[in-house]
Order: structure tokens, then C-alpha cells, then sequence
């Protein structure tokens, strides 16, 4: 594995800087601009926080994403970085009209497989099995699931953003390492564009990124694993790589689908304190630190995607059993913590007292 060249590691350096510049001073801006256009993610029963909260913030995470990548980009496949900046585009306008006017759960799927499907006609798409129907249909499933994990994981302050950060920062050390410039660009402008608006975002928020945030972070996200390659590594093994970067949000929507259809919900539209960092906190940590225990999460995952890249097939399959397994357990462990609004509605669950009934 060949290290980063100056002329990219400078690039890189460049377009993180000017996306982390443009986020942080954007950031008031958009949050002004909410507040006068009354864009607010008041308080209710299904949220936790207790005052008003401005939203659009994701728009500065966007205008960071584009900005850094119009200015200090450059050696991209012209073809596909229009694909994935058109697709991002909608799911980024399609998060700020739900955040003004509640779009509809099937309105919402169709404008993902549409972004979807415009990477999918450029060239962007999973080549990993021998018939192309195939990778076209993991392609429209990897970039729906994620960009809908990135959105359910947008649950308390800083914790979207922070693992967007996290997961960009090992596609960055990955695509540097393998020379893959586009994907650098994408993940260091992503970095950036994070952590300049988290100044605003980390607990107690002034600001939520809300959908305009969430599905574009998700779907950049995703585009970005889909173009990442490992030319030294083996295929079959590291196809596991961005599954365990992008571990976090997989294993946070399993465990809400899995806890609301047990409990005789809806799993995707209805919303719950019921995420692994409610479960946190309802095991007595803070806000802060559930937060930040995801962050470490996610670190630790990448870490181990960076062995697998490396891995034997033997050694990759030992890696991922090893970690499916422990998901599975904690899955099962935090489907016994209590939590507002644990109450079952329907058949699949006899009603547990939440911890507030308990004498």
C-alpha cells in the first residue's frame, strides 16, 4: 500500500480548510435565516429537547460540501462528481422542503431511489457480483438504507454530525493511502463541512442540521463508500470495509426497526426515544457522553476496517464474525434497557413498566 503524494495530502488540506472555514461562518447565517423563516423543530412528547431549536442547518454543511469542492478540487471524472453533487443537491432540497412543510414518508423513498438512480446511470455502482442487475439492485438498496441511518441517527445534538465526521476521516485516510483522489476530495470536504457547523451543534445546540443535513450527510456518505477501491486487498473480504465504517448508523436502524416492530409499531415512521443513545442515556450516562460513546464506536470500527483491508480471507471473516456477533449481543442487551415510551401497542410484546411506573 503506497502513501499520499504532497500534491494530494495539500489538496486535501486545502479543501478541508475552506469547508470547515465556509461551515462555521455559514452556520449563523442559516440559523438566522431559519428563525425568520420560522423553520423550528419545536418540543413534544417524542423529542428531548425542551426549548425551540432553529433547523436548516444542513444547508451549511451543503454550501460547505460545494464550496470547498468548486474551489480547491480538481482531477475529478467530471461525469461522476456531477452525479454525486446532483444527487446530493436533491437529497439536500428535498431535507429543507420536509423541514418546512413534512414530506411524506413515500415521497421521501422515491426521492432517494431517484438520487440513487443517477449514480447508478453515471457509473457510480457496486461492481462486486458478476451480473450487473445485481450491483444496480445493491446500489439503490446501500445509498436508501444509508441515507435513511444518517437521518435516524440525527437524535441528539452533535451526534449525526460527529459520526458523519468520524466515518469521512477513515474514507480520507483510506482513499489517501490507495491514491484515489475523488474520493479524498469528497471525504475531506466532508470532514470539514461537519466539523465546522458541530461549533454550533454539539450539546446544547443552537442549531439542528435537520433533514437538509441528515440525507445529504447520509447519501455522500454513501456514494463516497460505493467509489472507494482497494487494489491491494481482496474483494470478497473488503466489501466489510465501509459496512463497519458506517457500522453506527446500520446498527442504530436495525435496533429501532427490530424494538418498534416488537413493540407493534411502524418502525420508519414512528419516532421514539428509542435509539442506542436514548438507551444510553437511560442507562445513566449524559447526554454528552452517550454522544460521545458513539463517536468512540465508530472510531473503534474504523479501526478495525482499516485491519480488514489488510486481512487474509480467513482473517477478515474471523474480523466480522467476531463483530456481527458482538452486535448481535448488544443489540439484545440494549433491547432490555427501559425507556420513554417502551409501552407495546400490539401483539408482538407483553408491556414492560418504564422505569417511571416502577414504585
Amino acid at each position: 500500500m503506497n502513501g499520499p503524494n504532497a500534491t494530494d495530502t495539500t489538496a486535501y488540506l486545502l479543501i478541508f480548510a475552506s469547508a470547515l472555514a465556509v461551515a462555521a461562518g455559514c452556520t449563523p447565517i442559516v440559523r438566522r435565516l431559519a428563525l425568520r423563516l420560522g423553520v423550528i423543530d419545536r418540543p413534544n412528547a417524542r423529542k428531548i429537547h425542551v426549548n425551540p431549536i432553529p433547523l436548516l442547518g444542513g444547508l451549511a454543511i451543503y454550501a460547505a460540501f460545494i464550496a470547498a469542492l468548486l474551489l480547491f478540487g480538481n482531477r475529478f471524472r467530471l461525469r461522476e462528481l456531477v452525479s454525486i453533487l446532483v444527487g446530493a443537491s436533491l437529497m439536500s432540497f428535498l431535507g429543507v422542503w420536509d423541514d418546512r412543510r413534512s414530506v411524506g414518508p413515500v415521497l421521501k423513498l422515491i426521492g432517494q431511489f431517484l438520487a440513487a438512480s443517477i449514480l447508478v446511470m453515471t457509473g457510480v455502482r457496486i461492481g462486486t457480483f458478476p451480473w450487473e442487475w445485481l450491483n444496480v439492485a445493491v446500489t439503490l438498496g446501500w445509498v436508501v438504507v444509508i441515507t435513511n441511518a444518517m437521518n435516524l441517527l440525527d437524535n441528539m445534538d452533535g451526534l449525526s454530525g460527529g459520526v458523519g465526521a468520524v466515518a469521512a476521516i477513515f474514507f480520507l485516510l483510506l482513499a489517501s493511502l490507495n491514491k484515489q483522489y475523488l474520493v479524498g476530495a469528497l471525504s475531506a470536504a466532508l470532514v470539514g463541512a461537519c466539523l465546522g457547523f458541530l461549533r454550533y451543534n454539539l450539546n446544547p445546540a443552537s442549531i439542528f442540521m435537520g433533514d437538509a443535513g441528515s440525507l445529504f450527510l447520509g447519501f455522500v456518505l454513501a456514494a463516497t463508500a460505493i467509489k472507494l477501491r482497494f487494489p491491494e486487498g481482496l474483494e470478497i473480504v473488503t466489501w466489510m470495509v465501509p459496512v463497519l465504517i458506517l457500522g453506527l448508523p446500520l446498527f442504530d436502524t436495525a435496533l429501532v426497526i427490530i424494538s418498534r416492530l416488537r413493540r407493534g409499531y411502524n418502525p420508519l415512521t414512528t419516532p421514539g426515544k428509542d435509539h442506542v443513545s436514548h438507551r444510553l442515556v437511560a442507562m445513566g450516562c449524559t447526554r454528552r457522553e452517550a454522544v460521545l460513546i458513539c463517536y468512540l464506536i465508530c472510531a473503534g470500527l474504523g479501526v478495525v476496517a482499516l485491519f480488514v483491508t489488510q486481512a487474509s480471507l480467513v482473517e477478515g471473516y474471523v474480523v466480522g464474525g467476531v463483530v456481527a456477533s458482538v452486535g448481535l449481543w448488544t443489540l439484545w442487551r440494549l433491547e432490555q434497557v427501559d425507556f420513554p415510551g417502551r409501552e407495546a401497542r400490539g401483539p408482538f410484546l407483553r408491556r414492560r413498566p418504564a422505569l417511571q411506573d416502577r414504585p
